[in-house]
């Protein structure tokens, strides 16, 4: 145990499985969220880099289920329909992390968070906020906000989730779309935190556990989902987002 988990007791390492069924849950239910889940569970019983790593695999290995639900035929044409939203977003997501020792992470945590948890709130109280799927420029802007983010602070989800939601777009769309964007980001996040140091010799075996716990809870929440109508996964969706963006705002504002 000591060998493969050398920086956990066990105590802490059932825990941390634990926390792991409870984000997949939430993934499974809205497409989202896991990292925040995993990333505030974890960080109160151990250090905030490891709970980094920890995230990193069960992140890539359950978007890539998300991605592929209905089949790789399905996947890619809603890589199709999004196209211009991943061209952008990409593009944003690889120039902002250049600017990330210059740039406060706060001040765009606030600028992400406020209008992200005005939307939800905006939704959750009855009004009507759509946008045209058929305006690319809109599409662009969303993907180009959405990869800003990500580049500087690794949080892409809340923007990407306003914009479909916004659209209306049918539940299994929204979810395989999700899994799409966030599995290219994760695939970024893993090269990004080989290099970093993050993901190493001590930390993998860490990441690896934690695949099977968020995958069952993924299994669980995905179950949930099956049964929601599109209104009621519409309110849980923004649900989610508000608590999203309040806490990129509690972030932006406490550090």
């Amino acid at each position: 145990m000591e060998t493969l988990f050398p920086l956990l007791t066990p105590a802490e390492l059932a825990i941390a499985l634990l926390v792991g069924v409870v984000g997949g849950i939430v993934k499974g239910v809205v497409g989202f969220a896991m990292p925040l889940v995993l990333i505030s569970g974890l960080t109160i019983f151990i250090s905030p880099e490891l709970a980094l790593a920890g995230l990193i695999l069960p992140t890539l290995f359950t978007n890539g289920i998300q991605a592929l639900r209905q089949g790789p035929v399905a996947a890619w044409q809603s890589t199709k329909r999004f196209g211009v939203f991943l061209i952008f977003g990409g593009v944003m997501l690889v120039i902002a992390a250049q600017f990330v020792r210059v740039f406060p992470e706060q001040v765009m945590l606030l600028v992400i968070g406020i209008p992200v948890t005005f939307f939800a709130l905006l939704q959750l109280s009855g009004y009507q906020f759509k946008l045209d799927a058929k305006n690319k420029g809109i599409e662009a802007c969303f993907g180009m906000v959405a990869g800003t983010l990500g580049g500087l602070s690794g949080i892409w989800g809340p923007p990407t989730v306003a914009y479909l939601t916004a659209l209306d777009t049918p539940k299994q769309d929204q979810m395989r779309i999700q899994g799409v964007v966030y599995g290219l980001g994760a695939l970024a996040l893993v090269g990004a935190h080989m290099g970093s140091g993050v993901l190493r010799g001590d930390t993998w075996g860490f990441s690896a556990a934690m695949i099977l716990p968020a995958t069952v809870g993924m299994w669980i929440g995905s179950k949930i989902m099956d049964n929601f109508d599109q209104g009621t996964f519409r309110r849980a969706t923004l649900c989610v987002l508000l608590l999203a963006g309040a806490n990129l705002i509690r972030r932006g504002i406490l550090g």
